[in-house]
């Protein structure tokens, strides 16, 4: 991999919108880029950010947040950044959304106190607690990732794992195409078996934990679009060695009795 190769990676308010350990999903990004040689800077996208800064993104992180923070940032990104992030992603800018940032992004979330939170309506879905007082969604998840979404990997799995814990529901619309099909755990909603959403080169999930380290196939999957869009030509990342991660992986896709294709 050339050393010339350098990605911009946008982290959403990263002071309000990291819970979980949602940052470890930036350290997995720079590191696999660092190992292959490949330059990354990390752009904060927080209240002090301006369009030009987001112009400069190669590549979009959203972490999770509670409902208070989302509350504080949402006016600031639908007034000051969301029509030019939404501009960016139709224009196929890849992007990693997790659990409180998806739900700012699509159409809208009413949350815990029943207010309702327009989104940007960037994926046709929407987000709102239970009417009726419903157990958390807590615990361990795999999902198998819909044959649409393609991934071109040396070890690719079909699978994915995480820890989710949201109080909030996720309903897609006839539009959004769920990014992989729930076997264990509760995913969107524990009712239609989808777990997150895809559009365009973007992931919407409720996997914490953090998500990148037990799914280096997606990790790399993010790093490779974001370099053919940025460069125009077709990427091949050098393989890493992996075992460590695809031990992470296995070990909970075992636990469960889980086959990985």
């Amino acid at each position: 991999m050339k050393k010339s190769f350098l990605l911009h990676i946008g982290w959403l308010y990263p002071d309000l919108m990291s819970t979980y350990g949602d940052r470890g999903n930036i350290i997995i990004l720079t590191k696999r880029c660092e190992w292959r040689g490949i330059q990354t800077k990390i752009i904060q996208i927080d209240f002090a950010a301006t369009n030009h800064d987001i112009e400069k993104c190669d590549m979009i992180f959203g972490g999770g947040a509670q409902d208070r923070q989302q509350g504080l940032l949402i006016d600031d990104l639908k007034k000051n950044k969301g029509s030019f992030l939404k501009r960016m992603i139709n224009s196929g800018i890849p992007g990693l959304f997790v659990c409180g940032s998806p739900q700012l992004l699509g159409r809208y979330f009413i949350n815990g106190k029943r207010e309702k939170i327009e989104g940007l309506g960037i994926f046709d879905m929407i987000s709102k607690y239970p009417e009726q007082k419903k157990p958390r969604c807590i615990g361990n998840l795999i999902a198998k990732i819909n044959a649409e979404f393609k991934i071109n990997s040396s070890e690719f799995h079909n699978t994915i794992v995480g820890f989710e814990n949201h109080g909030g529901r996720t309903y897609l619309g006839k539009s959004a195409n769920p990014f992989a099909k729930v076997v264990y755990g509760n995913g969107n909603n524990g009712e239609d078996d989808s777990e997150g959403a895809v559009y365009r080169n973007c992931i919407a999930t409720y996997s914490h934990g953090p998500f990148l380290p037990k799914n280096p196939h997606i990790a790399d999957w993010l790093i490779q679009k974001a370099l053919e869009l940025k460069y125009k030509k077709h990427i091949v990342l050098l393989p890493l060695n992996d075992d460590l991660e695809w031990q992470a992986h296995t070990f909970i896709l075992q636990k469960y009795k889980v086959n990985s294709n």
